[in-house]
């Protein structure tokens, strides 16, 4: 599981401005992270709006993002839920997909307690060809995965190779570095604080705002991992700007402006996302230019 040693991303589901998807936009997509160094890609996880997708339009955008990419970088699929014989289903039917790896986030909106949270996992590990990536984002689930429940799924099951941990509570990634299996990864899934977690010993992240400047942000991340602060930093304090104003209206609609000024896509989202404000695409085509010069 080297790949996970640097910069993921999460990307995005691009719309036509009829709510359809714009499959002539994906393969640009996909270029664009390639070429512009990502270590990985992450498709159908939050950022690409995945609630709002069908079964049908998921099997699209698979087989064209494994098209596209044609074995030129890894892939992870995110694949979660409250409903954990859905995911087991779900999961059943790209176990034979070229994938390295499947993210799943923590159940959401049932809320259950950490012995529910570990059976979950334990169940998707018993169907699943794929390593699992467990994700915790409680600002999104409602519940926070305990450290302790990590550090024993990680220890009891071979398969579970990482976290994406993005509870924003440092204290619990350094928790993680310092008692989960030496094996195990610990990435960040919060782009603001990426490279401190990568100083601390982290894997590297799986970032939203790579989507846009994909080398800036992976030299961060790169810089960071071996260790050289000042190189490292100094990328970040130019970054900082922009991973504050994409996610000041939420995301993925940040990304899907800055990727619209990018020419990367239309600026669309699906309801009950909307597009940001225009003040908000004002301030974010501004420090794009500033970044771009």
């Amino acid at each position: 599981m080297k790949f996970l040693k640097g910069t993921g991303v999460a990307m995005i589901t691009p719309f036509d401005h009829n709510d359809s998807i714009d499959y002539k936009a994906i393969p640009k997509i996909v270029e664009h992270l390639v070429l512009g160094g990502a270590d990985y890609i992450v498709l159908l996880g939050t950022t690409s709006e995945s609630p709002t997708l069908n079964r049908k339009e998921k099997g699209e955008v698979i087989k064209l993002i494994i098209e596209t990419n044609n074995n030129r970088i890894p892939l992870v699929i995110g694949l979660g839920g409250n409903n954990t014989e859905l995911i087991k289903e779900e999961i059943k039917r790209v176990n034979n997909l070229d994938f390295s790896a499947v993210l799943s986030v923590c159940p959401y909106y049932n809320k259950p307690n950490q012995r529910g949270i570990y059976r979950h996992y334990e169940e998707l590990v018993k169907v699943s060809k794929h390593p699992i990536i467990i994700y915790n984002v409680p600002s999104r689930t409602g519940v926070n995965i305990d450290s302790e429940t990590i550090i024993k799924l990680a220890k009891n099951f071979k398969s579970i190779v990482a976290i994406k941990e993005a509870s924003g509570n440092f204290s619990m990634a350094l928790d993680l570095l310092k008692n989960a299996p030496k094996d195990f990864h610990v990435i960040s899934g919060d782009d603001l604080l990426a490279l401190p977690m990568v100083l601390a010993g982290g894997s590297g992240v799986i970032s939203v705002l790579a989507g846009g400047p994909t080398t800036e942000f992976k030299k961060m991340i790169d810089f960071g991992l071996k260790g050289d602060s000042e190189k490292s930093y100094k990328i970040f304090y130019k970054l900082l700007p922009l991973i504050k104003l994409i996610f000041k209206e939420g995301n993925p609609s940040g990304i899907k402006c800055l990727s619209s000024l990018m020419n990367l896509c239309k600026n669309k989202l699906r309801l009950p996302l909307v597009e940001v404000s225009n003040n908000l695409k004002l301030s974010i085509k501004k420090e794009f230019d500033v970044l771009s010069h």
